[in-house]
């Protein structure tokens, strides 16, 4: 196995859809990531292997110094693998490039483990409003 990062890499709609509905437990829903990251994100990252799309993250910005990271999804076969740890550090370094000074992230409890200890993120007081 042999992966390879890619930011703002090309991807199809249909093998994100589907690797995002595997890594996160629900049925494909025929998003336009396309169109989404686009329109919305400073950018965002591919891991491949060979031409099978393992890896994904997601980086939408303010246009500013805040950058976040979203939907990041490994596919199952390759997890343990380090892939998702490099997909968030190509992230940082891109955000980091790009002159943003902070990346945020959120997470199920279950997931401290890699963002605090795999990825280096810190702990900080933060606020959610359920829509």
């Amino acid at each position: 196995m042999t992966i390879t990062y890619g930011w703002r890499a090309a991807f199809g709609n249909a093998e994100l859809d589907a690797l995002h509905a595997a890594g996160f437990g629900t049925e494909p829903q025929g998003t336009d990531w396309v169109d989404r990251v686009r329109r919305h994100s400073l950018g965002w990252v591919c891991a491949y292997d060979g031409d099978r799309l393992v890896g994904f993250v997601n980086v939408p910005w303010d246009g500013g110094q805040h950058a976040f990271v979203l939907d990041t999804v490994v596919a199952a076969d390759v997890r343990g693998a380090g892939v998702g740890t490099a997909l968030v550090a190509t992230a940082a370094d891109r955000a980091r490039r790009a002159g943003c000074r902070w990346l945020h992230v959120d997470f199920l409890p279950e997931l401290s483990s890699f963002y605090l200890q795999a990825c280096g993120f810190r702990p900080t007081a933060a606020g959610l409003l359920a829509l």
